[in-house]
């Protein structure tokens, strides 16, 4: 068995700690209920993806903004936290994977009931 890779362990960290920093150091009214549920870095560790699950459909696009727009303060704090020398550049993208099981659990259930 291989061990992990540093990207996914960096990755597995960056994770974590963006989910902390967005629950108690974000104060902004317009965030809405927000979970990280995974993040992508580069080989290089240079950028990382960061992908969020937001309950209301109607709060996505807001709250997809107001990240984007906190990217660098969040960025500060993954720096105070991580002893990395290069600190990631962040990108928000809305977590489509939930959405496409919901989906795919239920034509299944339709195949199911027509036989």
């Amino acid at each position: 068995m291989l061990p992990y890779k540093r990207s996914q362990r960096v990755s597995d960290l960056i994770r974590e700690e963006i989910a902390d920093i967005i629950m108690n150091k974000v104060k902004d009214p317009r965030l809405g209920f927000v979970t990280v549920t995974g993040a992508k870095i580069t080989e290089d560790l240079k950028i990382a993806t960061i992908y969020l699950s937001i309950l209301k459909e109607e709060e996505k696009e807001t709250t997809l903004e107001m990240l984007n727009s906190a990217k660098g303060f969040i960025r500060a704090e993954l720096a105070k936290r991580l002893r990395m020398k290069f600190i990631p550049s962040l990108t928000f993208r809305i977590d489509e994977s939930l959405e496409y099981g919901i989906r795919i659990e239920k034509l299944l259930r339709e195949i199911k009931k027509e036989d």
